[in-house]
Parts: structure tokens; sequence; C-alpha cells
């Protein structure tokens, strides 16, 4: 492990194993699934942070003297579906949507996620940097973005909007926030859509993340996001 590597794992204070850059990438997510039933009677859930170039600024960050990871987590409120609601009803107004229906489209076909991409490398499968497997000691999954504050810039919600989103779709999903990048959130959600429509899960998804439809989809159409989602167990989310 390289010493740089180690001493930023070490400023998360809680357990973690080192992936080295450039390994397979398939012994992560398997470890990855087995610290998740792990965590379950272990205290913890379990997170994947790629330790690329930015990640020692979102670590000053989050060491700054003005941030408190517990007053964050005090003030998570039960307003999910609102921001996610609002959002939408924004980008609806500022986009000029008039045809509602058109927008959500009829696609049938979408694409299935299965694996966490985040953190691999363009150039082929493998890991693009060193990436840390952490046991984030938190009792509730949602309460993770409170370790791992992203969130804030261009249409990303901030970390404290992500906490309640995250807490709506793990009571409403049983979704958890998983893989993190400097700008890319993935979920795992070993319940897929737990039995909501895909359509209604959709709308969700282009409300947190519109690139996730605008540059995620063939079509551009909601509609194919949803068809995918009836199938996946990984939710990949990107901000420009």
């Amino acid at each position: 492990m390289k010493e740089s590597t180690r001493q930023i794992a070490d400023r998360f204070e809680c357990n973690y194993t080192v992936f080295e850059k450039g390994s397979a990438p398939e012994p992560l997510e398997q470890a990855y699934r087995t610290a998740y039933h792990a965590g379950k009677t272990g205290g913890f859930f379990p997170a994947i942070v790629l330790l690329d170039e930015h990640m020692i600024e979102w670590l000053d960050y989050m060491n700054d003297e003005n941030y408190n990871r517990d007053e964050l987590i005090a003030g998570c409120k039960d307003n999910g579906k609102a921001i996610l609601q609002e959002r939408f009803e924004g980008y609806m107004e500022d986009f000029e949507v008039e045809d509602l229906d058109d927008f959500i489209g009829d696609e049938t076909e979408g694409e299935v996620v299965s694996h966490f991409i985040s953190y691999l490398s363009f150039c082929g499968n493998k890991l693009e940097d060193d990436v840390l497997l952490l046991e984030v000691p938190v009792q509730n999954p949602w309460e993770i973005i409170a370790y791992l504050p992203m969130g804030g810039w261009n249409d990303c919600p901030a970390p404290e909007e992500m906490i309640a989103v995250c807490k709506y779709w793990y009571e409403k999903y049983q979704a958890v926030p998983a893989a993190f990048t400097s700008d890319v959130l993935e979920f795992y959600a070993p319940a897929r859509l737990n039995g909501v429509d895909s359509l209604e899960a959709a709308r969700e998804h282009y409300a947190f993340c519109t690139d996730r439809v605008e540059q995620g989809t063939q079509t551009y159409k909601v509609s194919e996001l949803a068809a995918g989602l009836k199938e996946s167990d990984v939710w990949y989310f990107w901000w420009d």
C-alpha cells in the first residue's frame, strides 16, 4: 500500500480495506456485497471511495472547523420526497417542458446496471486509482453522507439534501449510498425498485440528477431509464 493511501485512509477513522490501482474490480465488488450483509450485525454500512486527485480537497472540507458531522446528521429531515418533487418541477419549468407525456416517452427497453463502475479506468476494466472499502460506523445508511459529504456544486444536491433523499430512498426502495468519487455517487439497491412503479422511480432519479437521462440514455426519455431500472440493483448518478 502506498504511504499516501494509508494516510488518507486513516483520516476516515474507521476500519478499511485497500484495493490497489490497476487491480481487477471483481474482488472489490464482492467484498462490498459481503460487507453489506456483515454490517447489518456489525454496526456499520460499507462505502467505496476512489482515492483520486480530488480526495485531499474533499477530506480538508470534512476536517474544517466549521464542519460538524453530528449536527448534519441530527438536522436530517423527512423531506426527501418534497426535495425531489420540487427539483423535478423546477426542471420542467426551466426547460419549458409543455408535453410531459412526450418528455417521459414510451420506451420499453433500457440499460440494466448490475455492477459498480465509478472507480474503473477508461482504458480498461481495472481500478483507476487506489480504492478504499470503508466500514462506516453509522446506524442508518443515509448517515454515510455525513462522513462523505459530497454535493453542493452545479446541480448536485447539497449534503443536507443528499441525506434527506438517501433516507427517503432507503425507506422506499431499501437503496443505500455505496460508491463515491468526486462527481459520481452509486447506490446499491438489492431490492431493486421494491415494488415501486418504474416510471415513478425514474422521475425521482431524473430529479436527483438530470444527466442520468440527458447523458445516460440513448433516447433522452425518462421511460428508457425506467425500463432499465426494473432489473438494476446498482443506481448510477454523475454530475458534470
